[in-house]
């Protein structure tokens, strides 16, 4: 299987899917057009990223391509629909750099409360100022608002009942039970967080109906003063309404990633949300960028990759359809020979209906086996009549809704 790896990986990594009886080439500094090229040239079947973005211009380069890994959690610099119309499953790692993230959050925040940036600076100009340094709210016994509990938030959630914090949450999958379970107190959505914490914490995939969803509804529920941290995606928040925010409300702001980011790993930073006044601290899109979470990453990127090699599955797809249109199953117990399958599938194919889903599993001692073929339609009586007696090798047939 032939593995290109378009950005920066683990070496042992690299080293680990060569003894998988794979040909690796690792090329991190690919992108754009060198990275198109690269695809075609290369003729393999998986593509590993980190922050590189992948086109339909470069999928289209690549017809042996059958697997995107993004080595990350979130996948929004892929273009995943263009994969899914040219049937290109897509996986990523999520919860592998959960703590990596939640650990720059309370960074970030603790940055802000003590003014941490400033006070260095002035130490480094040669300039004293206690007095004004001395000024910070401290965490225990504030509220810590987070918008998303997935498994970055809950990593957040946890530590911050740690720190003695007051924890208030919305995510579409908290329920009550949930809730109880990480100490925090469930809120109707993320306006009704904003309203009552201290400190937003946002960490909410990116996804058309998320963008924008932290705007300047949300942010006029802060008190001012608030913090607001997002270590999450830029296309989740306003930024245009943030930075009014930050000069109208005196909002303190902790940012890990920016509505404009350099695509190299060096280069002219100009988001204008740095300049927006008031104190609004920034890091380089960092927060995945631990050892402990890269070397988690790099063994679940292998892992995803040796299953798909063995098995052909894909662990963490993100582009399956959600629910089958399948409207029944046929469960066809056969004799382990060639062309039995070939002999259904054709039957069903001659009846004008599609298969949806299919698998075919051999029972101990390779004699026999069961298919399970899902179809957007039952089969005729003649039809299933006509699979049942037209060949020696089929030992039962049987149909089923899927509402039974």
């Amino acid at each position: 299987m032939n593995v290109l790896i378009a950005d920066t990986f683990e070496p042992w990594g690299v080293d680990k899917l060569r003894d998988l009886g794979c040909k690796v080439v690792h090329e991190p500094a690919l992108e754009g057009n060198a990275l198109r090229e690269a695809l075609g040239a290369s003729k393999c079947e998986v593509l590993i990223v980190r922050g590189t973005k992948v086109t339909e211009a470069m999928l289209e380069a690549a017809p042996e391509l059958g697997l995107v890994v993004r080595a990350g959690a979130g996948f929004n610099t892929i273009d995943v629909a263009a994969a899914s119309r040219r049937s290109i499953l897509v996986a990523n790692c999520p919860g592998k750099n959960a703590v990596a993230v939640a650990e720059l959050t309370f960074a970030l925040i603790l940055g802000l409360d003590r003014r941490l940036v400033e006070n260095v600076t002035d130490l480094r100009n040669g300039v004293w100022n206690k007095s004004e340094y001395s000024d910070a709210s401290g965490l225990k016994g504030r509220t810590l608002g987070i918008a998303g509990l997935g498994q970055i938030g809950e990593a957040v959630a946890r530590r911050a009942v740690a720190f003695e914090m007051n924890v208030v949450a919305w995510s579409r999958s908290l329920d009550d039970r949930r809730a109880a379970e990480l100490k925090v107190t469930r809120c109707g959505d993320a306006a009704e967080v904003a309203a009552r914490c201290n400190i937003l914490t946002i960490h909410l995939a990116a996804a058309a109906d998320t963008k924008h969803i932290i705007n300047k509804q949300v942010l006029d529920r802060l008190a001012p003063g608030s913090y607001v941290i997002n270590t999450s995606r830029a296309e989740v928040v306003d930024y245009q309404a943030l930075a009014r925010a930050v000069a109208e409300s005196k909002l303190r702001v902790g940012l890990d990633v920016y509505a404009t980011e350099p695509s190299a790993g060096q280069g002219a930073f100009l988001d204008p949300i740095i300049k927006a006044g008031g104190i609004v601290y920034g890091t380089h899109h960092i927060g995945a960028s631990t050892d402990q979470a890269q070397e988690a990453i790099a063994q679940e990127t292998i892992r995803i990759v040796r299953t798909f090699r063995e098995t052909g599955k894909v662990l963490n797809c993100v582009n399956l359809r959600a629910q089958s249109a399948a409207s029944c199953a046929l469960r066809v117990r056969h004799l382990n020979r060639p062309g039995v399958l070939a002999y259904v599938l054709h039957a069903v194919s001659m009846a004008g209906i599609n298969v949806e889903e299919m698998e075919n599993v051999i029972c101990e001692g390779d004699e026999s086996a069961c298919a399970q073929i899902k179809l957007e339609r039952p089969l005729a009586e003649e039809t299933l009549r006509r699979i049942r007696q037209g060949s020696e090798n089929v030992l039962a047939v049987t149909q089923s809704l899927s509402s039974e």
